[in-house]
Order: structure tokens, then sequence, then C-alpha cells
């Protein structure tokens, strides 16, 4: 679902690898994170200088976040959210240069989604041990047991079809409304296309990225502590 431009293609033992136009959209948001986070971090001081002090505030939101909603048990996974919150913003907002937010595309807010969910089962297990987790399914009764599992693997389903609804819907809006601000002339597409960026790509991109990484952490709370 959602438009997927495949920009080249190759084969290895008779398998045909596609790479579309959002995988290279993704491999670059990747590298400038990357470079970012080398830049905030090299050099070290115990006299912060002005990146080291946005760093450290970063990584303090964070840490303040997973404890207010988690609490102190949980700051190990600050790590994993802090590089959602920061690849999921990225992608939202790739709508303001022009460029289709790669989670438009079911693909990827699914490959999101599924990290989540392993992320999410792989940290309660280590947290509660892997019989607490699996005998938790058969709570509060054990006829609840089929309802549980039905439960517990929609997460992905969910998380993945909001992400992909609300920004497939945002760049759908848009695209129509440069098209039917284009037939009265270029200079007309000037104008209102901006508030359209700044609700969709700005507010609302902002707001899927809070939704999908609050979702996640409430679900491993929950998972975890069951």
């Amino acid at each position: 679902m959602g438009e997927v431009i495949t920009l080249f293609t190759f084969k290895i033992n008779g398998m045909t690898f596609k790479f579309t136009i959002n995988v290279i959209i993704q491999w670059i948001i990747i590298a400038l994170i990357t470079i970012v986070c080398i830049i905030l971090t090299r050099n070290l001081k115990k006299v912060p200088g002005k990146t080291q002090t946005i760093a450290e505030m970063l990584v303090g939101g964070v840490n303040g976040l997973i404890k207010s909603n988690l609490g102190e048990s949980y700051v190990g996974l600050a790590p994993y959210v802090g590089g959602l919150i920061i690849f999921l913003i990225t992608m939202n907002f790739t709508g303001l240069v022009g460029i289709k937010a790669p989670t438009a595309d079911y693909s990827v807010a699914l490959g999101m989604a599924l990290t989540t969910f392993i992320v999410i089962q792989w940290y309660a297990i280590k947290k509660i041990g892997l019989l607490h987790y699996f005998t938790a399914f058969a709570k509060p009764a054990p006829f609840l047991l089929p309802i549980n599992i039905i439960e517990r693997f929609l997460l992905p389903v969910s998380l993945s079809l909001r992400l992909f609804g609300n920004m497939t819907a945002g760049a759908v809006i848009v695209e129509l409304m440069y098209k039917w601000l284009g037939s009265y002339g270029h200079l007309a597409q000037l104008g209102l296309p901006l508030i359209a960026h700044g609700y969709f790509d700005l507010f609302d991109g902002a707001i899927q990225m809070i939704v999908f990484m609050m979702l996640s952490i409430i679900n491993l709370k929950v998972i975890a502590e069951h």
C-alpha cells in the first residue's frame, strides 16, 4: 500500500532484490543522523560546550521520559526510544523538503512496528523471564489465553496502520491541494500549501511520532508487569 518507486534492482542466486526510493531515503536519513550524533558526541568534556550541551539535553530528555512513564528500572530502553523518536520524526518531516514521507509507505510503517514489537517482547522477557512471559498469556483467567495471544500480535498491525494511514492521508491531501491550485497557475501554489505543510508535515508528523512512541512504551510496561 502506498506508491512505491523502484530505483534499481539486482539478482543474487536467482533472487531479485528491489531498492525503492523509500529505502534510499531511509539510508540517507540514517547517514545524516549518524553524522549528527558523531558531531554532538566527539571530544566530550567534563565542562560541556554548546554541542555537548545539546547532546546531554537530548539524552536527559529521553531518560526523563522513560523514568516518568515507565520507572527507573526501564531506563535501559532509553537508547531505543531515543533512536525511534529521531528516526520517525525525521522520516515524517521529509515532506517539508518536497519528498513524500517514507512512513506513507505501508512496508516502512510495518517494518517500524515489527521492530518495535520484537524489542518490546525481548525487553519484557529479559525483565520478567521466559516462564513468566508465557504464563502471563493465561492471566487473569486461562480461558482468556486466545484473546491475549491475538491482542499481543495485533500490536504491530495497529501501530503500522495508524502511522501509515495518517501519514498517507496528509500526503494525499497536500498533493490534491497542489493539483487544484496548479489549475490557477504556479503562483497560486505558494500560499495555502505552506499552511498544509505546516499542519500535515510538522504538526501531524510530530503527533504521529509521539503516538507511536507512547503506545510502544505503554505496551512494554503492560506486558512486563502483567
